[in-house]
Parts: structure tokens; C-alpha cells; sequence
């Protein structure tokens, strides 16, 4: 049992470093905000995460704020019940639940949870600029990182943001991990320059700009894409073959890749 155990952990490991390495399958799943659509769902629920998991997918993105007691939480708005999570306390907030019964996750509980059971799905964590300040959303980064790091998660995890302040942020106290840039206004080239490991663009940004997919393949900078739910997007995508492909659709597109 032993070596049974100690195998799947080199194979999950290896996962982890293609993430940054593009040497993963190719058009890989990532689910979006947890797979939450099929099953109705809360978003960035415990619920949705643990059902990618179990698809065994190969990773499932959240998104992480700071409320204004410090607490890192998981919703993908700025506003939750109408609060501005930045303004508001931790326990104001989880005086209302979620769709299912839950409550606001925090961002330890999160990551515990998807270390259960779980050998095959990266943890794919959005840290979301601030509303507030450019200081403050590099101060949560790195109380995200910390806290991970602290639950023993940082090589099952990596590192997304439309602000790319927050990205070079973690580079500095994080050397290896992976972090992928969403905007869509820097070329692989360019992110390569600055220690970022991947790009993360809206499908339309490579449908102006193909030559990036070339591009990133050539510079060894992984290649995802966002939120691809079309079936004719999904197409496109896989025949440009991705490293990985997230969408709130994961499977509709298990079935086109298979098919």
C-alpha cells in the first residue's frame, strides 16, 4: 500500500509542475468557480469544489477576498448579500448563506477540503485586485500564499489575477510556483520577462491575437483560456490544442474532447 500511495503522489506532483512547465495533457479542464452548473450549485461553494474533485478534473479555480477584519473568504464578486466584502467584518457575513445551506467559505477552509481524497485536481487560486487599493491586493497575495503554504498546499496549488502587481508580488516570496496573467494585454514574451509562468486569456483575446497561442507554445509558457462554455468555442480551443481549457461547462467538454 505503501508504494501505492508514494506513486500516486509522484504522478499527482508531476501534475503540479507540468502546470507551469506545459508538459500536461493537452485541452486539460479546469472548472469554473468549482463544477457547480450541472448540479445547481452555489459558485465557490465547498459543494462545487468537491464535485470537481470527485469528476477528478484536472483543476478547479476560486476566487479569493479580504474582508475588513482580514479574514481571506471564497466568493467571486466584490459584493456578497449586497456588502462590500472589503468593508465588511467576517462575521456580517456569514449571517447569510449560501443557496445549499453553506457559508461563506474561508479560504482555509477551502483549501482543506481540497486536500481531501484528492490526487489529481489543482487548486487554480484567483486572488482578486482590490477594490480599495493596489497595496491592499498585494497584502492579501501574500496572506493567501502564507496560509496555503501553511496548510502544506502550495505544490497542489497556483496563482491567477487580472493584476499583475499581485502576480510579481508572489514571485518575490515564491520562486517555483505557477502564476498566470488573465488581462489579455501582455504577450507571452512579455510575462516570460517577468518570471510568470502562464497566460490566462479570454478565448477572444487569442481569437485577435493567434499568433500568442505560437507564441506561448514556443516560450514554454503554459496556455489557458477563459470561460470557454460555447461548443463551437470548445472546438476551436481543442483543435488549438490548449494545455488548459476552463469553462463553467466541464461536461460538455469532457464529451468533446473525447469525442
Amino acid at each position: 500500500m505503501k508504494t501505492i500511495k508514494t506513486s500516486k503522489t509522484f504522478l499527482f506532483l508531476f501534475a503540479i509542475v507540468a502546470l507551469s512547465s506545459c508538459t500536461a495533457k493537452k485541452n486539460a479542464i479546469v472548472a469554473h468557480r468549482g463544477a457547480w452548473k450541472i448540479n445547481n450549485l452555489p459558485e465557490n461553494s465547498i459543494a462545487s469544489l468537491r464535485h470537481a474533485i470527485d469528476m477528478k478534473l484536472a483543476g478547479s479555480e476560486f476566487d479569493v477576498w479580504r474582508t475588513a477584519d482580514d479574514s481571506l473568504v471564497i466568493n467571486h464578486d466584490a459584493h456578497y448579500n449586497k456588502l462590500l466584502i472589503e468593508e465588511t467584518n467576517y462575521a456580517d457575513l456569514i449571517k447569510f448563506k449560501l443557496s445549499n445551506g453553506e457559508k461563506l467559505p474561508t479560504l482555509y477552509e477551502y483549501i482543506t477540503e481540497g486536500k481531501k481524497n484528492n490526487n489529481h485536481t489543482l487548486l487554480v487560486c484567483e486572488i482578486k485586485p482590490s477594490e480599495i487599493s493596489k497595496e491592499r491586493g498585494k497584502k492579501t497575495a501574500l496572506k493567501t500564499v502564507e496560509i496555503i503554504k501553511k496548510l502544506k498546499a502550495d505544490k497542489i496549488t497556483g496563482y491567477i489575477s487580472f493584476d499583475y502587481d499581485i502576480l510579481k508580488q508572489i514571485r518575490e516570496v515564491d520562486a517555483k510556483t505557477s502564476l498566470q496573467y488573465l488581462e489579455g494585454n501582455k504577450s507571452p514574451k512579455e510575462v516570460k520577462l517577468d518570471k510568470i509562468t502562464g497566460v490566462d486569456f479570454h478565448y477572444s483575446v487569442f481569437e485577435k491575437h493567434p499568433e500568442w497561442i505560437k507564441e506561448a507554445k514556443e516560450n514554454h509558457i503554459t496556455l489557458n483560456v477563459w470561460t470557454v462554455n460555447d461548443a463551437k468555442v470548445m472546438d476551436w480551443i481543442i483543435e488549438n490544442k490548449f494545455d488548459y481549457i476552463t469553462t463553467n461547462e466541464p461536461e460538455l467538454l469532457r464529451q468533446k474532447i473525447k469525442n
